[in-house]
């Protein structure tokens, strides 16, 4: 197999392919989320709204989309719809029992509520959506506490500044696309954390091409996703590499091997 072959630009009866450019490109367009009035992170906040007034009442403070979506790393395509619901200090109920109670509130009105780790998850319309409730610490800033049921315990962050770390690195195209790598291999790993490598392994790669940018993103995950520790930029407590077990990085690191080894481009990622 010559180095075209590998690179997935010719066949192996010699006839011409589109490039791998052409190739990536091809799937960011198809997995293009919609826009304006139809994008569901406009009309499924206004849709869940009254569920969501009627149980929190006065302790509303805002439900706004916090996750992919909020950070342009969404895909049409295996992505749910991260809805935050920033409740006051004043909140009376524990953590734990605003999510029982949310989860009550869902079923009674008709919904499925799923009770996943920090989020509960339902369907809307037909989308996937993650309803992720916080209370927020204090009225000066804007760390929010999180129930996470693993370990029946909590934890401190600040949704704004994950979006804000996102959304400045410029690196939508290829968190997408190793996103969609994550759902085709069946890899367990979470989407914050996946943003937080995909970033690191392309702090100096500014003016590869984005085939070679996937490819650093799989050699760094290969060589480093086992042991790197990665810290929530908001609370330094919060170690979210501590959230995958030793197996389920091993997984990633198999398949990033696996990646870096196919011969063409459609092993990696359709």
């Amino acid at each position: 197999m010559n180095a075209l072959e590998l690179r997935g630009l010719v066949n192996p009866q010699g006839w011409r392919m589109m490039s791998e450019q052409d190739y990536l490109t091809a799937i960011l367009v198809r997995e293009q989320v919609g826009g304006g009035l139809a994008s569901p992170a406009l009309f499924v906040p206004g849709v869940i709204r009254p569920v969501i007034d009627q149980w929190a009442g006065r302790y509303l403070l805002d439900i706004a989309p916090s996750g992919s979506y909020a950070k342009g790393t969404a895909n049409r395509s295996g992505t749910d719809l991260d809805i935050f619901i920033s409740l006051s200090p004043d909140t009376v109920e524990t953590l734990s029992d605003i999510h029982k109670t949310l989860a009550a509130t869902l079923k009674a009105t008709g919904y499925q509520p799923r009770l996943q780790n920090v989020s509960i998850g339902i369907k809307v319309n037909g989308y996937a959506v993650d309803l992720v409730p916080g209370k927020r610490q204090n009225w000066l800033f804007n760390d929010h506490s999180l129930y996470k049921r693993r370990g029946d315990t909590w934890t401190k962050t600040d949704i704004s500044q994950h979006i804000a770390k996102v959304k400045g690195s410029g690196r939508q195209a290829e968190i997408r696309l190793i996103k969609l790598w994550r759902s085709q291999k069946g890899l367990e790993f979470p989407s914050f954390y996946l943003e937080l490598a995909v970033i690191k392994a392309l702090e100096t790669a500014w003016l590869s091409p984005l085939a070679d940018n996937l490819r650093t993103v799989f050699a760094y995950l290969r060589d480093n996703v086992a042991t790197a520790r990665f810290v929530d930029p908001s609370n330094t407590n919060n170690i979210i590499s501590d959230d995958l077990t030793v197996a389920e990085k091993q997984a990633i690191k198999k398949a990033a091997t696996a990646a870096l080894a196919a011969p063409y481009w459609r092993d990696i990622v359709v």
